[in-house]
């Protein structure tokens, strides 16, 4: 059986566990206490150099990296639900990827780091433009479409979901963004969705 290693308040621990909750696929959670640097130990360093959640345990296969492990189980059912089939359609996905490893990990994710987690070296002023400047990208993306790609939901919504729809816990007003919230309740709504630590109460004290 497949087990993940994670965290209950790591939006990237979340993200795989919530596709694989989507996919139907069995699997076992291990906690990694973050709080007491278990992802800094030497057991758990085996397994992910980088000493970060989450990490995937597939038997022979052994896998870090949040965005790498949702295209692996997505690519892993073969059949291009989560992730489409022709290669211009993968482009476009993946670049949701890139975009949650980056304007949406130096945005949104950030801020919640710093109010959430106390960690201050993060400049929170530049994390605030950062996140503002991705969730107005988003806004105008979903005006039209239901979905970040395809007519239906991806790996490209699961990448980038957890950390916007917290962005509260970062101080980041959801507000302005009626596409963006309604995007949100779509994920929620799919068959399987499960929530994480902390995500429900904050989507639910936006208007």
């Amino acid at each position: 059986m497949i087990k993940l290693y994670g965290h209950e308040l790591s939006g990237n621990s979340y993200k795989v566990r919530l596709l694989l909750e989507l996919l139907g696929v069995p699997y076992e959670w291990v906690r990694v206490d973050l709080m007491k640097a278990e992802h800094k130990s030497s057991p758990f360093l085996a397994l992910n150099p980088f000493g970060q959640v989450p990490v995937l345990d597939d038997g022979d296969n052994t896998l870090s990296d949040a965005q790498a492990i949702l295209f692996y189980l997505a690519a892993r059912q073969g059949d291009g639900q989560w992730f489409p089939i022709t290669p211009l359609e993968q482009a476009r996905v993946v670049r949701w990827l890139s975009t949650a490893a980056g304007e949406v990990r130096q945005g949104p994710e950030s801020a919640r780091l710093h109010h959430l987690f106390g960690v201050k070296a993060i400049p929170i002023e530049r994390a605030q433009e950062k996140a503002a400047f991705i969730l107005d990208q988003l806004e105008r993306h979903l005006s039209d479409r239901d979905w970040l790609e395809q007519d239906r939901p991806t790996i490209a919504d699961i990448a980038v979901f957890p950390y916007v729809a917290l962005s509260g816990d970062g101080g980041i007003d959801l507000a302005p963004y009626p596409h963006v919230r309604a995007w949100i309740a779509r994920i929620q709504a799919l068959p399987g969705y499960v929530p994480m630590t902390g995500l429900e109460a904050a989507v639910e004290t936006q208007p």
